[in-house]
């Protein structure tokens, strides 16, 4: 069995358990391609493995990821979270360089839940006075 490292990512509603393997194989998330799951995103290579880019381990490792719920940006987001914090599970001397890239933090924002007698969370219907 081949060893490896795991970090768990999450953006809004998007959730990613991500494994570092050593290799020069491709990257996959769900059992395809990057750009083949990631189609019509601009760069989605470059922003899935930016922790490695970051840490110059791009082509030393790779990585599978399995990624489900929220849209595709939200997903990407969880992909990088994930793969910052298997560095880190890899590797602690890497925490300055990752931390400075902005990967060790989640995004705390989540969608704000409605409210009843609103239309949305807060806008609330017109009044009117008379």
């Amino acid at each position: 069995m081949t060893k490896y490292f795991e970090g768990i990512g999450r953006r809004k509603t998007a959730t990613s358990r991500v494994r570092i393997y050593s290799g020069q194989k491709a990257s996959t998330v769900n059992g395809k391609s990057i750009d083949s799951y990631f189609q019509g995103i601009v760069e989605a290579d470059k922003m899935v493995n930016y922790g490695f880019v970051v840490t110059d381990l791009l082509d030393k490792y790779y990585f599978t990821a399995k990624v489900n719920g929220g849209g595709v940006n939200a997903q990407i987001d969880a992909i990088r979270l994930g793969l910052g914090r298997a560095l880190l599970a890899m590797d602690e001397s890497l925490k300055p360089v990752l931390r400075k890239a902005g990967l060790v933090t989640r995004d705390p924002r989540e969608v704000e839940r409605k409210k009843y007698h609103h239309i949305k969370a807060r806008k609330k219907p017109q009044f009117s006075k008379r």
